[in-house]
């Protein structure tokens, strides 16, 4: 079959592991698995034949069905379900004229596509949960190994004062950490099934359980969404069929919202430590890649840029989902199926993003003698806050601050260290030898609690 989308404009999931995840193919799959897993639940209560159930079963496999016909056939009735339904009643009536009577039985397309939507999204989302595991444990071994490795902060675009590479990605560890919980929640009771009958009152199922002799009918609605959620391994729908309450759809953007937004955290801030003015991180080297068509000499963070486009789509494709909210009546003409294409692209964008993370966290090239470097350029007036604190004990905290303001302009002027400018001028030389100043305004001996905050964030998750 003819590829439509093969991700040339979304080169972030082109090729890993979530685009065959969520591609038409796995869709289609994923409905199917939904019709096969409501007749075995609706067989386990005795108004399915059992056999018929393990024909349908069978016959739910997307090989034998054509989905680019599918797609054009939606053309007609507005969502995929109606001719899939069809096409699939066909193949199973093809093995067995009797099953395919039980095809589809007292359901409703909603029912089918949104309970096939979230086995897609929970299939999508371990394979996000997984990476993003694996860039939170790669990050937590930076923040091990560099916990004291002296870095510039930087505050508005400017650096600051001195903090540690390894706070920085413990940093960005947590927001890992937290958006892996966030999915981790998710696939744990909060993507339940979808069972509501034409309008969210169960009443086709229902009828079908009576013909077939079945007398607490209260009773077997509630055993039917159990046992259809036990099938797929997705959670039992909540009391009130959720056609038109659209909370899952909502919990899930937010936390593709929240994972892609904190991987774009950390890709952004490797964008800027790369620049060639700061050079404190390299991505892994990989030949070829990051190759410019026309500046032989650069080498681009590839990896970084990736993830961050994820992080700057995500947002806009979830603000879609979050719209449907206010949906009208029983069941939406228009929202509940404006939902699909965004829902598809966060989980592309987002399960691509999670997998480069893993390869930029893993591969990560840290430079600490740039870093120290880099700390020196200011000749010590990044310490000035400590110098201002200590200054203020003997002349007051507002004269020590129009003190530093000046001295460090001072330094900046004349081209040497604000150690040496105070060290000179008559109005802080007695308070400190010179010794003492060069020691007061080292950036390395002021980074304050960094190494415990960096012990304390490395207990989490560990």
């Amino acid at each position: 079959m003819t590829l439509y989308d093969t991700g040339l404009l979304s080169p972030v999931r082109a090729g890993t592991p979530v685009e065959e995840a969520t591609s038409d193919t796995a869709w289609a799959q994923a409905m199917l698995d939904a019709e096969a897993a409501l007749a075995r639940a609706q067989a386990r209560l005795g108004t399915v034949p059992e056999a018929a159930a393990a024909v349908i079963t069978g016959a739910a496999d997307v090989a034998l069905l054509d989905v680019r016909a599918l797609a054009l056939a939606a053309r007609e009735t507005a969502n995929p379900v109606v001719g899939l339904v069809a096409a699939f009643t066909a193949v199973v009536a093809e093995r067995d004229a009797a099953a395919a009577e039980y095809v589809h039985r007292g359901s409703t397309s909603q029912d089918v596509f949104d309970t096939g939507a979230l086995l897609v999204t929970a299939r999508a989302l371990r394979l996000v949960r997984d990476d993003l595991r694996r860039t939170a444990d790669a990050l937590g071994r930076l923040a091990a190994a560099h916990r004291d490795t002296p870095a510039a902060a930087r505050t508005l675009a400017l650096q600051a004062v001195p903090t540690t590479f390894g706070l920085r990605a413990a940093g960005w560890r947590q927001l890992v950490l937290d958006a892996g919980e966030r999915v981790a929640r998710l696939l744990d009771g909060g993507l339940p099934v979808a069972l509501g009958g034409a309008a969210g009152t169960l009443a086709g199922y229902m009828e079908y359980a009576r013909l077939a002799g079945e007398r607490d009918l209260g009773a077997y609605a509630g055993r039917l969404a159990a046992l259809f959620a036990e099938e797929t391994g997705l959670a039992r729908p909540p009391a009130v069929p959720w056609h038109a309450l659209r909370t899952p759809m909502a919990d899930a953007a937010a936390a593709l919202s929240l994972a892609a937004g904190a991987l774009g955290k950390f890709a952004l801030d490797v964008q800027n430590l790369t620049r060639t003015e700061v050079g404190e991180v390299a991505e892994p080297a990989v030949a070829g890649r990051g190759a410019s068509s026309a500046m032989p000499h650069k080498r681009n963070p590839v990896l970084a840029t990736m993830i961050r486009t994820a992080a700057l789509q995500v947002p806009a494709f979830a603000l879609v989902l979050t719209q449907q909210l206010p949906a009208e009546d029983e069941r939406s003409a228009g929202a509940w199926h404006a939902e699909w294409l965004p829902l598809r692209e966060c989980l592309r964008l987002v399960g691509g993003a999670a997998r480069t993370a893993v390869e930029l966290a893993e591969g990560l090239e840290v430079r600490a003698e740039r870093m120290r470097a880099n700390l020196a350029l200011t000749g010590g007036q990044m310490v000035s806050e400590r110098v201002a604190a200590v200054l203020a004990r003997r002349v007051g905290r507002g004269a020590a601050r129009r003190l530093l303001t000046e001295l460090s302009g001072e330094a900046a002027r004349v081209g040497c260290s604000l150690a040496e400018v105070l060290s000179a001028d008559a109005r802080t030389a007695a308070f400190l030898s010179a010794e003492e100043y060069a020691e007061l305004c080292d950036p390395e001996r002021y980074v304050g609690g960094a190494g415990v905050m960096v012990d304390a964030a490395l207990t989490r998750g560990s």
